[in-house]
């Protein structure tokens, strides 16, 4: 494992602290953030210090690995490439969205297990964070006993249930021609892709038998668990009931509203808020932000909206910066229970973003006290302070 960042303090950047930006030092030692004490200064003038993002949901590490559908790439280069490009942006927490369907193909069983197996290996190396959520179809019920125990051999802490058939179906109907092209990113023929959609609706009075299996596994080994694209309210009360507490991506007002009426969180699209609306025609993320139903943004398939949701929320007057970004940070951790991350308190886990205030440049991102990524202004100070370090020695 990359060794601890030296004893630093951080001086005069404006500190994201409790409502609001307080101009203080912080201090990092032995990769958690600590009263800031006589160490080295890196003087971060002129930037916001900001907690680090925690991406709950991104499923944008698929292009990494598979660029073209018929072109894979080893999964470890990918998943170094996905860290790279996370830091760069801001997360130093990342989930990987990986689907759990019958399908198969790349969102199947076999490769999901090949993804946890080399997130295990990877993250000791890790740049960041890196974790996998898993997204389980819930009409695979012949491989529910294989998921329960995957998710605890690789130690998977957060799964959501899909069901996406009746939407595939629509897709066969009103839509040949995309249907035809997700057969070909499944590398299947549309009738083989149909075959296995039929299959799976087959199984559909075993659904809820194979919810309350996954449901009282997944209480036992204290993973969180939640449900994606709810559509209405009664969707949402049904996994609730199970214990699916998390809404993630609920497509209408009423599902989100019944999610937060049961105080469930409700998480989503940062990219929804960057496009001004859902790319599926789905309720619009800034309408549930607006109405205080929305707890948390997550990268879904575009790890830069993240930080770019956090200042189309500041720009068009809908939060002030230091709301819209507890959307990445301390909410996702709240949702999640990350209680050692998600604010810049002492104890914590040194997760850190320092943001250019004149360009808003990400240039600076610290992970558990290692740093991650640095460019920019940023770089120079921290130059400058290490050479200092240097000749003071000599």
């Amino acid at each position: 494992m990359p060794p601890f960042l030296p004893p630093l303090r951080l001086t005069g950047a404006d500190v994201l602290s409790g409502d609001g930006f307080a101009s203080r030092p912080v201090g990092i030692a032995n990769g958690q953030i600590v009263e800031a004490g006589a160490t080295a200064d890196v003087d971060l003038s002129g930037y916001w210090l900001l907690p680090g993002i925690i991406d709950l949901h991104g499923d944008g590490f698929e292009r990494q690995i598979f660029p073209r559908p018929s072109a894979p790439f080893p999964i470890a280069q990918g998943l170094a490439s996905t860290a790279r490009e996370a830091a760069s942006h801001g997360v130093t927490t990342a989930f990987l969205a990986q689907s759990w369907s019958w399908e198969g193909g790349f969102r199947g069983p076999d490769q999901a297990e090949a993804l946890m197996a080399a997130v295990q290996a990877f993250r000791s190396t890790a740049p960041v964070d890196l974790r996998v959520q898993i997204r389980a179809e819930t009409h695979l019920v012949e491989a529910v006993p294989r998921l329960i125990a995957a998710v605890e051999q690789f130690r998977v802490g957060y799964v959501v249930f899909n069901d996406h058939l009746e939407e595939g179906f629509q897709m066969h109907r009103r839509n040949p021609d995309g249907f035809g092209h997700w057969a070909r990113k499944a590398g299947l023929t549309e009738v083989q892709l149909l075959t296995r959609m039929e299959a799976a609706r087959a199984k559909a009075r075993d659904v809820p038998r194979a919810l309350c299996m996954m449901a009282g596994a997944f209480d036992r080994l204290g993973v969180v668990y939640g449900s994606h694209d709810d559509p209405d309210a009664e969707t949402r009360e049904v996994y609730r009931m199970i214990g699916a507490r998390v809404s993630e991506f609920p497509t209408t007002r009423r599902a989100a509203a019944a999610a937060r009426a049961a105080g469930d969180p409700v998480i989503m699209g940062a990219p929804n808020v960057v496009r001004g609306g859902s790319q599926a025609g789905n309720i619009a993320a800034v309408e549930l932000i607006r109405d205080g139903l929305c707890d948390a943004l997550v990268s879904d398939y575009h790890i830069p909206a993240l930080p770019l949701a956090v200042w189309a929320l500041v720009d068009q007057g809908i939060l002030p910066l230091a709301q819209a970004w507890r959307l990445v940070s301390e909410g996702p951790a709240q949702v999640l229970g990350l209680v050692d991350r998600g604010t810049l308190q002492n104890g914590l886990r040194a997760d850190l973003v320092a943001v250019n205030r004149d360009t808003r440049a990400v240039e600076l991102v610290i992970s558990g006290g290692r740093m991650a990524h640095l460019s920019g202004e940023a770089a120079v100070r921290f130059c400058a302070v290490a050479g200092s370090a240097r000749m003071a020695a000599e």
